[in-house]
């Protein structure tokens, strides 16, 4: 059976989870001269794109515990990539921004992964490429 056909009998969530078995480890070592990790990435990337989550609505989005996002946060604010309000604008939610330092950190970082993913997709052409992030982002858009 070829690679192409034995592909197809694969379920997507293997699939999805070869590339990330190979792209992890190469996204970690472009972040960490950042001082950063996946996590730290993810809630950035997902602020950049949504400000004024909470550390419950991105736990929620990205399936860690509320706890664990706090701590991303925490960790985030502390060198001042991110803001949060002093005091709880209602109840205990503490809506969360980038700063300009954090979108700073941010174009960083994604130079970085971008980096790391060329590693990863040497093996196709810039048309696959493209066709695959697109069919990834299409997929993963509700």
């Amino acid at each position: 059976m070829s690679g192409m056909s034995a592909c197809r009998e694969e379920p997507l969530g293997f699939l999805m989870y070869r590339v990330m078995t190979s792209l992890r480890p190469a996204v970690a070592a472009e972040l960490k001269p950042l001082g950063l990790g996946l996590p730290e990435f993810v809630c950035m990337r997902i602020l950049s794109e949504r400000p004024g989550l909470t550390s419950a609505e991105l736990a929620r989005g990205t399936n860690v515990s509320a706890q664990a996002a706090n701590q991303v946060l925490r960790a985030l604010e502390d060198r001042g990539a991110l803001s949060r309000p002093p005091v709880t604008p209602a109840g205990r939610a503490m809506p969360a921004q980038l700063t300009r330092r954090g979108k700073a950190l941010l174009k960083r970082a994604d130079a970085a992964v971008l980096r790391a993913e060329q590693q990863i997709l040497t093996r196709l052409t810039a048309e696959q490429q493209s066709q695959l992030k697109q069919l990834l982002y299409a997929a993963g858009t509700p």
